[in-house]
């Protein structure tokens, strides 16, 4: 049998390594807290110097807000058919990927979440990575109907499924995570569909 193509294994190592350093970090600030952890004891306790630290994360905020779901979400919105109208095609983009996330990263997400609403640097940083996120969806949206990058009705369709999904994220987190993110996040964007008709 051959082996796997060595791009592959690096790939997954930096995924590892990236997933390893995010764990450490809830844990030590679950433990001490957000503003007493440094970067220097998160290093420490994924067993990796803080300049590998900064190869993977520019910032400790960034260590919260980052996640590695955008390539899942472009993949899904581009498998999605194409006679699908861009809301439903994103609604059905987030559940499906939503759905694919298993309970212990459930629970990271939850983590972080958490942690942003109660830290404004956090809150900051989480603005910054929405906006990327409603451009990156803007354009799976613009290249589904051949339109341009710019165009109107692709950015308003990301930003309102993005703006819907935020109060159904802040909801799920306040309340513990309850129920599932996945079906939480689809009752909010299902409401965006019928024209937040009840």
């Amino acid at each position: 049998m051959s082996s796997p193509h060595p791009e592959g294994l690096r790939a997954r190592k930096k995924a590892r390594t990236r997933r390893t350093i995010q764990e450490q970090a809830l844990r030590l600030f679950a433990e001490r807290g957000y503003d007493e952890t440094t970067v220097e004891q998160i290093a420490e306790a994924s067993e990796i110097s803080p300049s590998t630290f900064f190869r993977y994360f520019p910032t400790k905020e960034d260590v919260v807000v980052q996640d590695d779901y955008d390539s899942l979400l472009m993949a899904v919105l581009a498998s999605q058919p194409v006679d699908l109208a861009p809301i439903p095609a994103l609604r059905a983009t987030v559940h499906d990927a939503f759905t694919r996330i298993p309970p212990d990263e459930e629970a990271q997400i939850l983590a972080r979440t958490r942690l942003q609403l109660r830290h404004a640097p956090l809150r900051a940083k989480a603005v910054d990575n929405l906006i990327s996120t409603i451009a990156m969806l803007a354009e799976g949206i613009a290249g589904r109907m051949g339109r341009d990058t710019t165009d109107p009705l692709s950015r308003t369709a990301a930003g309102a499924v993005v703006g819907a999904m935020l109060p159904a994220v802040f909801s799920w987190a306040e309340s513990d995570g309850a129920r599932r993110l996945a079906e939480t996040v689809d009752e909010a964007l299902s409401l965006l569909e019928k024209g937040l008709r009840p």
